[in-house]
């Protein structure tokens, strides 16, 4: 691949990171007065309910907007794209009509597996999320397909800010109207909808003005899809993409229907099973913002990896497959290392209290396995290997389901912690152990497992003792405030060290520092010329 086509994609990369990280730091913000109003009772009523809207807004933002961005990747005219669009726009709304029918018609029945029945309405107002599928994955699809990636930027930040907007006037509201737990919880899933509007709106804008009128007055018929092949592709492709984008809301959707009970049974309460969840699901929005970048990474190559092997370009692609697992290794193992230690910090600060401290902790680890298993994900599918992600994801799932209910009655939470991190352990183990030997050399070239390695261990060893040293100054966190501080001193320091330990090591090529947006800033702050080794 030409220097300046990875430079091009790692920008579109830079403009979804960007557009991710703040649409989550948005999704952990609200999380907070959420929680601090509410309390953990109202915030497990808003999180037992919200993996129903987090694979909706998957599947409408990186789930099928991947799949199609490879489909449009593929086509050679563009009569050919307009054809594929059509059809896909047809098998989206059919799929939409379905998942919104059997939720909102059947939602006392998952309510009561869930082991809550008040949940229904909640489930009900959740459903409606659906019916914007169709519009913000096939935009979104198509303009990154193109290698368009500001449109979906755009059109994410704004969904998020009047979601959030939303949501925190539902809080306000519970404070100030003496609303149930439910009725706040059903006023929040709200957002969802009239954010998903205001995207839709924002991907016509840049449809007009990029494309005209052609491609909308298109889209807007529903018809019944006639290529067999791409319906096939749509399921098994589409849903594979959608099923590993939204792998940790799926293990979030077992924990709904089996932590709960799981408590209940082992002797515990049913008001403090519902508390001890709420406090399990602040590791949520944490886990979320690690994998920003691995997620962008994810959206950036996957068109990319694609025409290589349309093109026969065997070299080619292995080599952006190995640097893609490089990048993301490093990224996602320095985001879940640093979060661990900064967890009792963040907690307190956010939530008020220390309360489940160890669960968090272990939590966390999922954003480097999630990380890693999404690039293994993306490699594979474009090289067409859908039984084995398949496999790997049912594995996965079936490993979190089994464990989830034991780990978590004699564990508690912890124990849910553990059966996530235990699944997510199963679908990277069987990933990897079917993907090509020269790709998996990625950690030995160059020692580069070991390197990294070292760089993690000094980053966590130097936070360690920041944090020691600053408790034996200051005290112990006795205010929000100070332990929010302590927080974003960690995140500096943690990313300081990490990065400067990268350079000296070695750890990438000074050409692959330089595809990296800001890379020429990164390697001048750490004492690096731009001159090949």
């Amino acid at each position: 691949m030409a220097f300046n086509q990875m430079k091009s994609m790692m920008n579109g990369a830079l403009v979804l990171t960007t557009a991710s990280f703040i649409a989550k730091l948005l999704s952990a913000i609200y999380r907070v007065p959420l929680q601090n109003i509410v309390g953990d009772e109202g915030f497990y009523v808003y999180q037992q309910v919200y993996p129903i809207y987090g694979i909706a807004i998957t599947i409408a933002l990186t789930g099928f907007p991947q799949f199609l961005s490879k489909l449009v990747a593929e086509q050679t005219t563009p009569k050919k794209k307009q054809y594929i669009l059509n059809e896909s726009y047809s098998l989206l709304c059919w799929c939409a009509l379905g998942l919104w029918a059997t939720i909102f018609f059947f939602a006392n029945g998952v309510a009561s597996l869930m082991g809550d029945v008040e949940l229904s309405p909640v489930i009900r107002v959740a459903s409606f999320t659906f019916l914007l599928l169709p519009v913000l994955s096939l935009y979104r699809g198509l303009f990154q397909g193109e290698l368009l990636m500001i449109p979906t930027a755009v059109s994410q930040v704004v969904e998020q800010l009047l979601r959030v907007g939303v949501i925190l006037f539902a809080a306000v509201s519970y404070a100030s109207f003496s609303l149930t737990v439910y009725q706040t919880g059903a006023f929040a899933m709200a957002g969802a909808f009239i954010g998903g509007l205001a995207a839709w709106l924002i991907l016509l804008y840049y449809d007009r003005k990029i494309h005209g009128v052609h491609l909308r007055t298109h889209l807007l018929l529903l018809s019944v899809p006639k290529e067999k092949q791409l319906v096939r592709r749509f399921f098994v492709e589409g849903g594979l993409v959608s099923v590993y984008s939204g792998l940790l809301i799926l293990f979030q959707l077992i924990d709904s229907f089996l932590l709960i009970n799981s408590l209940t049974n082992s002797g515990i309460a049913e008001q403090s099973a519902k508390v001890a969840k709420g406090v399990y699901d602040r590791g949520q929005p944490l886990v979320q913002l690690g994998l920003v970048v691995a997620t962008a990474l994810s959206a950036s190559f996957l068109p990319a990896l694609t025409k290589l092997i349309v093109q026969k370009n065997q070299a080619k692609f292995i080599h952006s497959a190995k640097l893609y697992l490089r990048f993301t290794t490093a990224i996602a193992g320095a985001a879940a290392c640093g979060l661990a230690v900064l967890i009792p910090y963040l907690n307190f600060s956010l939530f008020k209290d220390f309360s489940g401290n160890w669960t968090l902790t272990a939590f966390v680890f999922a954003v480097g396995l999630m990380a890693e298993i999404q690039a293994y994900q993306s490699i594979a599918q474009s090289q067409g290997a859908f039984f084995t992600i398949l496999k790997a994801a049912g594995i996965g799932l079936l490993v979190k389901l089994v464990a989830t209910g034991l780990l978590t009655f004699y564990l508690g939470t912890f124990g849910a912690s553990l059966s996530t991190l235990l699944g997510l352990v199963m679908v990277l183990f069987f990933l990897a152990k079917e993907e090509n030997k020269e790709i998996n050399d990625f950690k030995k070239e160059r020692q580069f497992g070991f390197k990294l390695l070292v760089c993690l261990l000094l980053m966590v060893s130097i936070l360690m003792i920041f944090f020691t040293g600053a408790t034996l100054i200051f005290g112990g966190l006795e205010t929000r405030t100070r332990a929010f501080v302590f927080s974003l001193l960690g995140v500096l320091l943690g990313a300081s060290v990490f990065t400067k330990t990268a350079i000296m090591l070695h750890l990438f090529t000074i050409r692959e520092w330089l595809l990296l947006p800001w890379g020429v800033k990164i390697l001048r702050i750490g004492g690096k010329s731009n001159e090949d080794r």
